[in-house]
């Protein structure tokens, strides 16, 4: 993985996601998807850009089938915005970093508002 992202997997998903206490983006991939190498980069921009503010993961779901399966994962790359425990957030297919940083700073602004 990247220098900024967490390899996530089915036994440690609860504990890096679910009871995190800042938002977490996850990137559900898998080696073989083409469009999920090609957002890779963006991901790792995102997770240096907003290192202390969300962590983010990836989760590979050949690797960890259990926690795709969970989320309804049907179609490579999703990513899942959680905060609190929740799915905030979901984006599938491909998007640019505009689109994802979007997404991040409306969670962001509104934990900042009810903090």
């Amino acid at each position: 993985m990247g220098e900024h992202t967490q390899t996530l997997s089915d036994s440690n998903f609860d504990e890096s996601v679910i009871k995190s206490k800042v938002p977490v983006l996850v990137d559900f991939w898998a080696e073989w998807c083409g469009p999920c190498r090609m957002i890779a980069p963006t991901v790792e921009t995102l997770a240096e850009d907003y290192q202390g503010k969300i962590t983010v993961g990836k989760l590979n779901v050949d690797d960890n089938p259990n926690t795709a399966m969970q989320f309804g994962i049907r179609s490579i790359p999703t990513l899942l915005l959680f905060k609190d425990g929740d799915v905030v957030e979901s984006i599938v297919g491909m998007a640019d970093k505009a689109q994802l940083q979007a997404a991040v700073d409306k969670i962001l602004l509104a934990t900042t508002n009810s903090a």
